[in-house]
């Protein structure tokens, strides 16, 4: 599948946690890093994600926001 975003992580799931509608699946990246991700619980079911199951994490946004402490 191609597709015109550039922000394609290939990652593992870690954990699947399904409320009423809405499941929280994070991910890790490959490389360590952790990704957090609201799904439709339905979607989460349609997908099969379950821990250890590979994806890619996709990332969409019409901007960043940076922080800093001081």
């Amino acid at each position: 599948m191609k597709l015109s975003a550039r922000n394609q992580f290939p990652a593992t799931v870690r954990a699947v946690t399904e409320g009423a509608v809405m499941a929280e699946v994070v991910v890790e990246v490959d490389g360590g890093h952790e990704l957090v991700a609201a799904i439709t619980a339905e979607s989460a079911r349609r997908l099969g994600l379950a821990p250890g199951k590979r994806v890619v994490a996709i990332i969409k946004s019409t901007e960043v926001i940076l922080a800093t402490d001081d």
